[in-house]
């Protein structure tokens, strides 16, 4: 599982590097893909498959479904890390997260998500404070 928030930059050539408890579990192959909230999702192999395996039943008739299945594998890239624990981020995947030079990678469970250090700060700005969170969970029975 995927816990905790490290911050990082990314250099001239695009690569950040990956914290070394997620590189752990990543292993030595996985898919970078875009994210929702203006983010990039990275996912182990293993993980993948399974959100692959959810997707591939989504039925072809829906417009909503095709969307979905287009939007995470047209910019979905299978990476390595390399010998420094760094991963080069493509071009169009670093303007949709907004990436230029800092960035926040955080451990979500199932994946980890790469996010622009002021679109993190915006996210935790715009989004519930601990009383609506409070709220939320008990709703949701946790």
């Amino acid at each position: 599982m995927f816990i905790g928030e490290y911050q990082h930059s990314i250099d001239a050539k695009g690569r950040i590097i990956i914290p070394s408890k997620f590189r752990d579990e990543l292993g030595f192959k996985f898919i970078l893909t875009k994210g929702l909230d203006d983010c990039l999702f990275i996912y182990s192999m293993d993980e993948w498959k399974k959100f692959e395996s959810k997707l591939v039943n989504l039925p072809i008739a829906s417009k909503e479904a095709r969307a979905f299945v287009r939007y995470f594998f047209s910019s979905a890239v299978e990476c390595e890390i390399d010998k420094q624990g760094r991963l080069t981020i493509p071009q169009n995947l670093r303007e949709h997260a907004k990436i230029d030079k800092e960035l926040v990678t955080i451990g979500v469970m199932s994946r980890v998500e790469v996010w622009s250090k002021q679109e993190w700060a915006n996210y935790g700005s715009n989004n519930l404070g601990y009383d609506e969170i409070a709220e939320k969970m008990a709703e949701l029975g946790i």
